[in-house]
């Protein structure tokens, strides 16, 4: 409660420290998370992790025990973006366990989506727990498919009529090689592999982007 206190009188508990006071997650040693609405960049106080939101709207807030907190639909949203993908199935399991109302699941970047296989691939990633990347994203003057800037992962879902054709081709290449060359990782998935063989997609995505949530 002090932790919350100290950020102003906006400030509720959030991410990882939320999840383990509604049971989501098992308490551990570290830093305090909070959230407060705003538009600066994160910076860190003493034994506090402070995170700034323009998104963050009273119907995502709850109190718990008389802390002011983020609700638990909020809570695995905000906890995609700190969790690993097995801490994100658990929290959902005893989100679903306690009877929390956790859904309906953010269906904006479904609604972004341009395509079926694209709404497909979104869909997946829900499914299984995954970040939720940004969809449709610009990225060192193109646009990607999907993108999680924290990792620096792209992946492009390849619909053969979307890809088809000579010029096509080339620019695709083109654009790859400059993204490599940037340091960010391209993974391509067709059509067949996401309805197909999903569960090959996901330990592709789980085993690149895992690394980059597991904190110490």
């Amino acid at each position: 409660m002090a932790a919350v206190l100290a950020c102003g009188n906006a400030a509720v508990l959030s991410h990882r420290s939320a999840a383990e006071l509604w049971r989501l997650l098992s308490p551990r040693t570290g830093l305090v998370d909070v959230l407060v609405p705003g538009t600066s960049g994160r910076r860190q106080r003493h034994r506090i992790r402070l995170h700034r939101s323009t998104t963050l709207t009273q119907p995502q807030t709850a109190r718990r025990l008389g802390i002011p907190v983020t609700n638990p639909a909020r809570t695995l949203q905000d906890l995609t973006r700190c969790a690993s993908p097995d801490e994100l199935s658990r929290a959902r399991r005893q989100a679903e366990f306690f009877g929390y109302g956790i859904e309906p699941v953010d269906q904006k970047p479904i609604a972004m989506a341009r395509n079926e296989l694209e709404r497909r691939f979104l869909r997946l990633c829900q499914r299984h727990h995954l970040p939720i990347p940004h969809v449709n994203a610009p990225l060192l003057g193109y646009e990607v498919d999907f993108l999680w800037p924290f990792a620096k992962l792209v992946v492009e879902t390849d619909g053969y009529e979307a890809h088809s054709g000579r010029a096509t081709f080339e620019h695709d290449h083109r654009r790859q090689a400059q993204l490599v060359a940037a340091g960010y990782e391209v993974l391509r998935f067709t059509w067949r592999q996401v309805l197909e063989h999903p569960h090959e997609v996901v330990a592709a995505l789980r085993a690149r982007l895992a690394p980059t949530l597991t904190r110490p």
